[in-house]
């Protein structure tokens, strides 16, 4: 069994000075059906235009990941922290017991195109945190896994950054024609592509699936996915919690 979320399908939202497409329910779209997978419960598509932004708002007891695409993101919060976040950066924000936070596209002339993540933490509290890096494609990521690189994990292993949840996530990079295998064992695995396209063949299912750019593939417990990339391709792999 796997669960199929097309690109198409996502909620979308238009504020002109924000575009956004959500994978699940969140703010003013709401969708039985895709209420989170496992611990996974926002992928939200944002791109902001020039100068303009999130004003400052709180967040409590969440694990909140931005991934920047493309342009960049500020951010700002009431701990102190104020950085840029450029194309190539990963930002973590564990909200603890309660952060304020404020996010901008500093630039006055390009939007800026990021994927905010939320993941539910297993465990409620504690002293807000926040950190971020710059990842470069590299070899030896995850599982030895030269296509993978892990960005974020429960306890930064490989440079990777932390969260608190028994989940990690990895961008996987794939040239035209390569091929990545994965199985999931006892946990789960989500699949958010970026970029490119690829032919997803599951154990559990009988058909190939094609998935391209905002589409997403989620797989559970003792299953193995099977991708080959058309052409150049990026995306996000989690591995969740059952």
């Amino acid at each position: 069994m796997m669960y199929l979320r097309k690109a198409n399908e996502r909620g979308k939202v238009n504020f002109g000075w924000l575009k956004s497409q959500h994978s699940f329910s969140f703010g003013h779209y709401y969708d039985a059906k895709h209420m989170g997978f496992s611990a996974l419960r926002v992928i939200n598509d944002d791109v902001v235009q020039a100068g303009r932004g999130f004003e400052t708002h709180g967040h409590r007891d969440m694990e909140i990941i931005s991934y920047v695409v493309s342009g960049a993101l500020k951010h700002k919060d009431n701990t102190g922290n104020e950085y840029v976040v450029p194309a190539g950066d990963v930002q973590v924000m564990s909200a603890g017991k309660g952060i304020m936070h404020s996010e901008f596209n500093p630039s006055t002339e390009e939007p800026v195109n990021f994927l905010q993540i939320w993941i539910v933490p297993n465990e409620k509290g504690g002293t807000p945190s926040y950190a971020q890096k710059t990842f470069g494609t590299q070899p030896g990521g995850n599982n030895h896994d030269s296509k993978l690189e892990l960005l974020v994990s429960d306890d930064g292993r490989e440079g990777s950054l932390r969260i608190k949840q028994n989940a990690a996530i990895s961008r996987l990079t794939l040239k035209a024609g390569e091929t990545w295998e994965h199985g999931t064992e006892d946990q789960k695995g989500y699949l958010h592509m970026i970029s490119g396209n690829v032919q997803a063949v599951v154990d559990s299912e009988t058909n190939a699936v094609e998935i391209e750019a905002g589409d997403a593939l989620g797989i559970y417990e003792q299953d193995i996915i099977r991708l080959k990339a058309s052409e150049e391709s990026v995306a996000l792999w989690f591995e969740l919690p059952k």
